[in-house]
């Protein structure tokens, strides 16, 4: 473990973190990703996607697995799984999807986004899962390059709205054992 990542833990989210969850989740989004579009569809998105009702229901799907990064008391970072299809691109007997990977922007690079992404895998190869798979919009060249180092490769391209914005996801994928 590098010093980093010092007193990080990585657990399972449970009901009681949908509140936690729906703050990080709104907060990590709206970094990466506010800065590149407008406030409007930001804001859009953001109210459908990430209340914490929202996030109690996804707790609650068990098709969604969430993973919270905590240190001190503090959530920084989150990733969720979620079984089901995955895209015609990726050919796979079974697959799972990490439908999202966030950590605090100030804890960018410090190994938390390493640590949760090991803990997707884990949990992909405990459930018999042969292929991981995601969407990672096509201007977001940091995710991209993480998501190259743990060995994904581009399978295709996937629509996603951003508020009204019509936006491409590259979607890539890697064996569980890699």
């Amino acid at each position: 473990m590098t010093m980093a990542l010092m007193g990080v833990s990585i657990r399972r989210a449970d009901m009681t973190d949908a509140a936690r969850l729906a703050m990080l989740a709104r907060q990590t989004f709206v970094d990466t990703f506010g800065p590149d579009n407008t406030a409007a569809d930001m804001a859009s998105y953001t109210a459908r996607a990430f209340g914490e009702d929202i996030q109690r229901a996804e707790l609650s799907d068990s098709r969604i697995i969430v993973f919270v990064a905590e240190q001190n008391g503090e959530a920084v970072g989150y990733a969720m799984l979620h079984e089901g299809p995955a895209p015609d691109c990726v050919n796979a007997h079974d697959a799972i999807e990490i439908a999202r990977l966030y950590s605090v922007h100030r804890l960018l690079g410090s190994g938390i986004g390493a640590a949760l992404m090991q803990r997707c895998l884990d949990e992909a190869e405990s459930r018999g899962k042969d292929v991981v798979w995601l969407g990672v919009w096509e201007h977001n060249a940091r995710a991209i390059a993480f998501y190259r180092r743990w060995g994904f490769a581009d399978a295709g391209t996937q629509p996603f709205v951003l508020g009204r914005d019509r936006q491409t996801d590259r979607v890539m994928f890697r064996g569980v054992i890699g």
